[in-house]
């Protein structure tokens, strides 16, 4: 299986070097990520919404390395707040952080993290939006949990990942549908063992359709972070059954795959969000999404054999 050679890849500096100066690279890139920058982005924003879709924002970055890192980190997130504003979009367009860009690897990363992304929190909830807290690699999620517990006590609208791969999930899933939590539960886009992680793709999707539905049966709100036809079906099955209404959970994919799907779904009355990245470090980010998907890795050795 390629995914987990391309997950590894994520990891190289030698293959950063290389994937970046390919020619062919920033047009297949602008496929998933369509901007570097708030400027450029905004557009974007505008031209999504105005098509009856929702956003979720994520400014592309993992590797910090300092104090410093993190804060610029924070202080981008504020700045794309403060750009949402006079757009008056409400929590058609939320954000999305990853906690490893707010320092949580660092000496005191844990408090360090919370620290960084509590005012971006409350930067989201002054325009009327929200955040959720993604899920990254195992060894970070005990952190992760405790962060989104402690942001709920003031701001309970604070989503966090979960992610159907990992054996514990099943047990997180009851909790956060208990407490009432926003959750989106994605199938996992790490290089996990098998000691902690499904590693065969029937066993993933099964385990997605059980954690599924603790989520439509509990408290909280589902969602569904997927760009299965098929699980997008049993999805709308379960919410069906458990007497959901539409604005009780919501569809959410990637920006640049099943583009038509989305406007299908925010077309029959879902909400239909759009994970949507932009940013300069956008390496780790793009190569997860070749990993996921086959369809994504031969679209760009397509590109480079046909612009190469």
């Amino acid at each position: 299986m390629l995914g987990p050679v391309i997950l590894a890849a994520s990891r190289s500096d030698r293959m950063r070097r290389l994937v970046s100066a390919a020619p062919v690279t920033k047009p297949v890139v602008d496929r998933f990520i369509p901007g570097e920058t708030v400027d450029e982005i905004v557009p974007i924003i505008r031209d999504l919404t105005d098509q009856g879709l929702e956003l979720t924002m994520d400014v592309v970055g993992e590797d910090i390395t300092t104090p410093a890192q993190a804060e610029a980190a924070r202080d981008a997130y504020l700045e794309l707040i403060d750009r949402l504003k006079p757009l008056e979009l409400g929590t058609r367009a939320e954000m999305s952080v990853k906690l490893s860009m707010f320092g949580q690897a660092l000496d005191g990363g844990h408090e360090l993290a919370l620290d960084n992304v509590r005012p971006v929190v409350e930067a989201a909830a002054g325009i009327g939006t929200t955040v959720t807290l993604d899920a990254e690699d195992h060894t970070t999620l005990d952190s992760m949990f405790a962060i989104h517990e402690e942001l709920r006590k003031d701001f309970p609208q604070t989503g966090c990942v979960i992610q159907a791969y990992l054996f514990r999930t099943e047990a997180d899933a009851r909790r956060l549908a208990d407490n009432g939590s926003r959750v989106r539960l994605v199938k996992g886009a790490y290089k996990e063992p098998a000691e902690v992680a499904y590693q065969q793709r029937h066993e993933i999707d099964k385990a997605y359709v059980r954690i599924l539905r603790t989520l439509m049966e509990g408290e909280g709100y589902p969602m569904i972070g997927s760009h299965d036809p098929r699980l997008i079906s049993i999805a709308q099955e379960l919410a069906r059954t458990a007497g959901r209404k539409l604005d009780e959970y919501e569809f959410q994919m990637l920006y640049g795959i099943r583009g038509d799907e989305h406007l299908r779904l925010a077309a029959e009355g879902h909400r239909m969000r759009v994970y949507t990245a932009y940013g300069t470090d956008w390496y780790g980010y793009f190569m997860r999404r070749l990993a996921e998907k086959p369809a994504n890795l031969r679209f760009f050795a397509r590109s480079m054999v046909t612009k190469g």
